[in-house]
């Protein structure tokens, strides 16, 4: 193991950090092969330290089939080849930690992959062996079996259920899998499934990691009964949000707390319920949850205020910061989302040829920006979305290969548009993703990318990758950011504007016309510019001295 600096002794880092989102497949190709890998990364870490991120969270890098996208772990010990060694993620956690950068890493509890030696040995063991019972095998419904144990569906469509086949060649038990079919779900029944997890995160946390991010962290516990989903709103979910996953994040907790620095836990949590919710923010469980409420809400005043309200009245209980996302690695991007008549964001919703204004997704975006920035409590930021990346719409469609896409018989776009690899420099693909004379991106880049690059915009003062570095500058700089309260400033109907600690202030014109500032001293930073008399034009916020 390599030799690992530990990380300074700021046990509420977490608290107001901004945590950049790394889909290494997508970052930096530093051997020309044409997918990320964790050099490409390691030689990126200056500009993230100028772009002025606290941590670095990391999609999987472990070794993986990629049948969806490194989800489908098949060992948590080591690193996939296609992103390096173990000792390159050694190297990338202590270099980032020198540059005052921490790392968080992935963790998927809910299942693993299909290739996985547990999976593989209860395969090959048979029905009714004790290997099979750290997953979910059931014998099939009908008269020979061949229906799904229940109704469950899964979460990129069909059934939850595969079927096995026997060494005899006939049809055997179903074993159960929320996600594809070469994720099976874990029983965390099984003391060995417990165990082993707990065993990952001692290993990880040796080395330096600064915390976990917990992928669907609300459906890792299922009733043993197996039953079938219902329509009675009043009956328990029979797999989301059961009571029993709080003793398994306790238990998390307590190996995270007993390492120096705050290890964090971080919940992928979609709740409607917002009582629910913070339970798993209690002081003995997770540190935070990734704020979905705010990740899908359309650019609309009230129901922004009313989800910040929400948002900070479901905390507050349980004295934990918010987070605030406006785009992550299975979302549409926040410039192309912002750019349609429906700003908001739902699965069922996405679909092939939504017409999209980039110019107003684009202005919106950089007074987005601002807006999450300017909120208490800590931000996600996602690879590209300091660029001001769209969506990439133009993919080929045999270029696909997101499950999503695939399960949906075609009708469904799936998440590859907001997974295409960065543009950092040059006039023509790969834009300086792969060194020169690679293989072709694992995702086709679009061709008018060239004026969106890292290199061009570093250039350009009017630039989103200037105007999100000036930010982060100043929210370093300024006591009141961060963690911390916030009080609501009388504003006109279509204005928000608020006030943190001291006297910053920060207001967003959602409306159609110009508006009227409140009165200030200074203005810090603008996402546009304003108008000629000092008004603020529709979609653009500003930072102002109260």
């Amino acid at each position: 193991m390599a030799d690992t600096p530990q990380p300074e002794a700021d046990e509420n880092w977490w608290r107001g950090a901004v945590i950049y989102q790394i889909y290494p497949r997508s970052f930096a190709d530093s051997n020309g092969d044409g997918t990320g890998d964790l050099a490409g990364v390691r030689s990126r870490l200056p500009y993230l330290a100028e772009l002025g991120v606290n941590a670095l969270w990391f999609c999987p890098w472990y070794p993986s089939p990629m049948a969806d996208g490194g989800y489908d772990v098949a060992d948590y010990r080591d690193v996939e080849p296609v992103f390096g060694t173990l000792a390159e993620a050694e190297k990338l956690i202590s270099e980032a930690l020198a540059l005052g950068i921490r790392t968080v890493i992935d963790v998927v509890p809910n299942h693993i992959s299909a290739a996985h030696p547990w999976f593989r040995e209860a395969l090959a063991a048979g029905p009714g062996s004790p290997a099979r019972d750290r997953f979910w095998f059931r014998p099939g419904r009908g008269e020979h079996g061949e229906l799904p144990p229940n109704n469950w569906p899964s979460q990129f469509g069909g059934p939850a259920w595969t079927r096995t086949t026997d060494p005899d060649g006939t049809p055997g038990d179903w074993f159960l899998n929320l996600f594809d079919s070469e994720q099976p779900d874990l029983n965390w029944n099984h003391p060995d499934v417990r165990a082993e997890h707990e065993d990952i995160l001692r290993f990880w946390f040796d080395r330096g990691a600064g915390g976990v991010r917990i992928d669907s962290a609300a459906m890792v516990w299922k009733d043993p009964a197996l039953p079938d989903l219902t329509a009675d709103p009043a009956a328990p979910h029979p797999y989301i949000d059961r009571d029993e996953l709080h003793g398994i994040y306790r238990g998390w907790r307590r190996i995270a707390d007993s390492y120096p620095g705050a290890r964090i836990l971080v919940g992928e949590v979609w709740l409607p319920d917002a009582e629910r919710f913070a339970r798993y923010l209690r002081p003995d469980e997770m540190h935070t949850a990734f704020n979905f409420d705010f990740l899908a809400c359309p650019w609309e005043r009230d129901r922004l205020r009313t989800s910040i309200d929400v948002t900070l009245a479901a905390h507050a209980p349980v004295s934990a910061p918010a987070t605030w996302v406006l785009c992550n690695h299975d979302v549409t991007r926040t410039v192309t989302r912002y750019g349609r008549a429906d700003t908001g964001f739902d699965f069922a919703t996405k679909a092939f040829g939504i017409p999209t204004d980039l110019a107003l997704g684009t202005r919106r975006a950089r007074a987005a920006a601002l807006l999450t920035l300017a909120l208490p409590g800590s931000v996600y930021l996602y690879q590209g979305e300091e660029l001001g990346l769209p969506e990439a719409e133009d993919i080929p469609l045999d270029k696909l290969q997101d499950p999503m896409y695939l399960r949906s018989a075609g009708t469904n776009p799936g998440r590859d548009g907001c997974r295409v690899p960065l543009p950092w420099s040059g006039s023509a693909a790969p834009f300086g993703f792969s060194p020169e004379g690679a293989a072709a991106p694992w995702l086709p880049q679009p061709a008018d990318w060239a004026e969106r690059t890292a290199e061009v915009q570093a250039a350009d003062p009017a630039s989103m990758l200037s105007l999100y570095r000036a930010a982060l500058r100043l929210r370093a700089a300024e006591a009141g950011l961060g963690d911390g309260p916030m009080s609501w400033l009388d504003s006109s109907p279509e204005v928000l504007a608020f006030r943190r600690d001291g006297d910053f202030v920060c207001v967003v014109n959602l409306g159609a016309s110009p508006a009227e500032l409140p009165a200030h001293t200074a203005v810090l930073l603008v996402s546009g510019e304003l108008t000629d008399d000092g008004r603020l034009p529709s979609d653009t916020a500003v930072w102002l001295r109260g």
